[in-house]
């Protein structure tokens, strides 16, 4: 069979390059050997967060006395909440089956190997496809790491987690990023006793360090254990008990618990596909690709967690896009990493772009700090979620928007306002005389651009 776009992989990246490509009136196949989806949807960011929503409702529940609301017997079943999880994931996968199949997109099961610039085969029946484009889209998996031995039952990956039924006693997380943030959320809320160990001085460390400290003391309050500064030397098994030998300051000791969550360190799924019989550049890993997705090869194309550039769902889309457009001769937008949103789901939640004020100060930019307070908002106040800030980073000469990082009930809904206000060069005078509906949560954007200048209303 002859195409205009062979893509390997069907996440978010994949499933999106095939659309537009479809779109554009190019005919596309799309391999995939598990479920449409990619690990994003079926063992990542949408199975977490239906997770997270039942923590939202628990927490919230458990906190009922506050709302004049008693009762008795609470009963609660992390397995209903998984069983959900998997529900919410079948409805979107079925979904872009349908999408595929409305774009009249070849959708086919099985394992893509690439055998020449322009053939893939399907491993598992033999056919071979020709194809004028490659795009690769096979995403990233837990790296291996020395001493970290997986074995999916005590010591888990996110993926394993996202399938275990039952809730253990108490949990270490080892890395305090993303995600190891949003389950230490969600396994305390349901009861477990949860350590955080991370290699670097800080939780979440690529957030900025008001933000970072600022989750570490709510983290705290609610009894969540931080050891940071912390390396995980190895783990054992036994007897469904796992042992962490821990160095600190120079200090070894060991800790044992009945889950260890391993969420650190991840690899390009670059093996068993056939880049090598082209040539294909990688570094560390990951598949090297320019500001147009393209590799080395010109007409093979790489998106999403396979380049290891921002391993995020809607950077894959947004590459998806520029490969697919920059295959039909379009001139597609360039995408700025620096200013990519990023939003992390755990309580409060955690939201950001563009660059933090300590990184800002160590690059010599010269910067103005605007911020407001949670504690300070009429709907923050009502909804009894005051823990947190916005805060905003802004160039001292022109007021041009560099960089927003807020803490917070829901101000991950924020970030969509911010970068249109970034994309049209808007600035904090102008964030700051804009409008917003009271009362909402999105008013502390408006306070924390008029606090730059002094003339926040509200504190």
């Amino acid at each position: 069979m002859n195409y205009d776009v062979v893509i390997l992989g069907a996440g978010p990246g994949g499933y999106v390059a095939a659309i537009r490509a479809s779109q554009l009136g190019l005919k596309t196949a799309i391999l995939e050997k598990e479920a449409v989806g990619g690990l994003c949807l079926n063992w990542g960011c949408i199975p977490s967060k239906a997770l997270l929503r039942n923590a939202q409702v628990l927490g919230l529940v458990k906190k009922a006395n506050q709302f004049g609301i008693k009762f008795d017997n609470l009963q609660y079943d992390f397995g209903e909440a998984i069983d959900r999880s998997r529900d919410v994931v079948k409805k979107l996968t079925n979904g872009i089956e349908l999408l595929l199949k409305k774009n009249k997109i070849d959708n086919i099961k099985g394992t893509g190997l690439i055998e020449g610039v322009n053939s893939v085969k399907v491993i598992e029946t033999g056919e071979v496809l020709s194809a004028k484009n490659i795009i690769i889209s096979t995403g990233a998996r837990q790296r291996q790491l020395p001493g970290i031995n997986i074995d999916h039952n005590v010591v888990m990956t996110s993926r394993d987690a996202l399938e275990a039924q039952s809730m253990p006693e108490n949990v270490i997380i080892v890395g305090g990023g993303a995600t190891g943030v949003e389950f230490a959320h969600i396994y305390h809320t349901y009861g477990a006793q949860v350590k955080i160990i991370e290699l670097m001085p800080r939780i979440i460390p690529s957030e900025d360090l008001e933000i970072s400290k600022n989750l570490e003391r709510s983290f705290k309050k609610r009894g969540i254990e931080i050891i940071t500064d912390c390396k995980v030397n190895n783990i054992e098994l036994d007897n469904n008990i796992a042992t962490l030998s821990l160095t600190k300051d120079g200090v070894d000791s060991i800790v044992e618990c009945d889950r260890v969550l391993v969420s650190v360190g991840m690899q390009g799924n670059i093996d068993n596909i056939g880049i090598e019989a082209v040539n294909v550049n990688t570094d560390k890993g990951f598949i090297v690709v320019d500001e147009n997705m393209k590799t080395n090869i010109p007409n093979i194309y790489a998106i999403g967690d396979v380049t290891g550039n921002m391993l995020l769902a809607h950077v894959a889309s947004a590459q998806a896009i520029v490969a697919v457009e920059t295959i039909v001769g379009l001139n597609p937008a360039y995408i700025d990493y620096n200013n990519m949103p990023r939003a992390i789901y755990c309580e409060p939640q955690v939201a950001s772009f563009g660059i933090s004020e300590n990184d800002a100060i160590a690059n010599g930019l010269n910067i103005k700090v605007g911020k407001f307070p949670l504690s300070a908002s009429g709907k923050a106040l009502a909804l009894a979620e005051t823990s947190g800030m916005c805060k905003l980073i802004v160039d001292n000469d022109t007021d041009e928007l560099l960089g927003a990082h807020m803490i917070g009930a829901e101000v991950t809904e924020l970030l969509g306002e911010l970068g249109i206000i970034k994309a049209l060069e808007g600035t904090a005078v102008e964030l700051g005389a804009l409008v917003h509906p009271h009362p909402t949560i999105s008013e502390v954007v408006k306070e924390a651009a008029l606090n730059i200048f002094g003339e926040a209303i509200h504190i």
